[in-house]
């Protein structure tokens, strides 16, 4: 009789591999004492499967994840809400991040310039979180929504590192993009959660934070330039063309729908940006975007609005809060000029530091201001700085993708996207509060993305 010979090498593992085993096997028969139910079983042989989707879509993970958060899916479509996707999503790329970074290390990390004026500015906003006037609702706000921000932009600048995903990842904007605008239109239409009886919501009688029609038109704006880059790019396939084309006036409708001023003023920035690639004219230019603007207004219906239209005399209503507003965000800032008083706490100091109340307090309306009463003069300077550091690398990349003989239609359209995008963001960014939301985090993860494939293939072509 033949035994068989395990050499020392070897043991140690079969140790582990069987002590697994044993722990494995006692804890799904301590669950099936708990809960006998045949849905365990199940939900036990399928983990493994699970686990290994999990590992191998690390970049669909990440990306489904920031859509969901982003565009609010789940609230957009109310069937999906007792699904918690946004919160599986998240645990599955936790899960593949950590595996890939920590365990097959298959993760490449590398350091962009541009990072460091991202992570200063983290670093200043979690110091203010020990200053704040209000911790309570400064950390709520850091650990609800904020630290995902950050871990999620790094996840994006490391994971997407070939056109290809850069592609997918565009795709996902654009279709978010469509349904989101989709599900505006038909708001608007059917008159369903209406705001001073003209302005496009969605799920405000549910608290979503698209009930908001400037946070709804942040939401919009954000794929708008996508879109306009899929349409503008010559190099694409007709029906590439065709669907940006769609999906664009899809997402400028239910712009205009929401009556949104930093809207309306980000979405002609966007088209400005284009339209100035195809004429060269400025006077021209100037005088087109003058006309669409006032076109835009009209269409708007803000002259009509219950805050800000023309039925009010002088400087109306909403434009008075807003002057207030970032008057109190000066205030705060001359008190606190090194740490602000705190993400989040600009609408609970705003009674001690506005000249005019009115018996409610009131959002900053600014992104601007918003980071100057939050983070301090220190921050916005940094803030600015990484503003400016995105435009120039976002410049950047253009201009060494024009060098090249055959750029890819994508890279293109993405590296055009992305800058337009800034700029929408940058002038909306008057009078909308976007400094600690999603859209300028996931911009600058993909400006510093489609820098590294530029810079690889400029290389490759050199």
């Amino acid at each position: 009789m033949k035994h068989t010979h395990i050499s020392p090498e070897t043991s140690p593992f079969i140790n582990a591999a069987t002590i697994t085993t044993l722990l494995v096997i006692s804890m799904v028969a301590l669950l099936w004492w708990r809960a006998p139910h045949p849905i365990l079983g199940l939900a036990v042989c399928l983990l493994p499967l699970a686990m290994l989707v999990v590992v191998r879509h690390l970049f669909w993970f990440v990306t489904l994840f920031v859509v969901f958060s982003f565009f609010r899916i789940h609230e957009v479509i109310p069937l999906l809400m007792p699904l918690k996707l946004p919160l599986l999503l998240s645990l599955g790329a936790l899960a593949s991040l950590c595996w890939h970074a920590l365990v097959s290390r298959t993760l490449r990390l590398y350091w962009h310039p541009t990072m460091g004026w991202l992570v200063l500015f983290w670093l200043l906003v979690t110091l203010g979180l020990i200053f704040a006037t209000n911790r309570t609702e400064a950390i709520s706000m850091f650990k609800g929504i904020y630290w995902k921000i950050m871990l999620m932009t790094v996840a994006i600048i490391w994971i997407i590192t070939t056109k290809q995903q850069l592609a997918k990842m565009c795709w996902t904007i654009v279709l978010a993009g469509a349904l989101v605008a989709s599900v505006a239109l038909f708001n608007s239409v059917n008159g369903i959660g209406l705001v001073e009886g003209s302005r496009v919501t969605i799920g405000r009688h549910f608290g979503s934070m698209l009930g908001d029609p400037n946070d709804l038109a942040l939401v919009l704006l954000f794929p708008l330039a996508f879109c306009a880059s899929f349409f503008f790019n010559r190099q694409h396939k007709r029906r590439n063309r065709i669907v940006g084309v769609l999906v664009l006036l899809l997402l400028s409708m239910a712009i205009i729908a929401t009556q949104s001023r930093g809207g309306l003023l980000g979405m002609v920035a966007v088209y400005g940006f284009f339209i100035h690639q195809a004429i060269r004219s400025k006077t021209l230019l100037i005088t087109l975007g003058s006309v669409g603007l006032f076109v835009l207004y009209m269409a708007a219906g803000i002259s009509e609005r219950a805050s800000g239209g023309a039925a009010e005399t002088g400087i109306d209503s909403s434009s008075m809060g807003r002057l207030y507003a970032w008057q109190a965000a000066g205030k705060m800032a001359l008190d606190n000029p090194f740490t602000g008083v705190g993400i989040n706490n600009f609408y609970s100091n705003y009674y001690f530091y506005s000249s005019h109340w009115d018996g409610l307090n009131h959002a900053v309306h600014s992104t601007w201001f918003g980071v100057l009463a939050e983070t301090g003069f220190l921050g916005l300077l940094v803030f600015v700085t990484l503003i400016i550091s995105l435009l120039r690398t976002a410049k950047h990349s253009l201009t060494r993708l024009c060098r090249l003989s055959s750029p890819s239609p994508y890279l293109l359209s993405s590296a055009n996207a992305v800058y337009a995008g800034l700029i929408g963001t940058i002038v909306s960014g008057t009078f909308l509060t976007q400094a600690f939301v999603w859209p300028i985090y996931i911009l600058a993860a993909l400006i510093i993305c489609v820098s590294r494939i530029v810079q690889n293939d400029s290389q490759i072509e050199n």
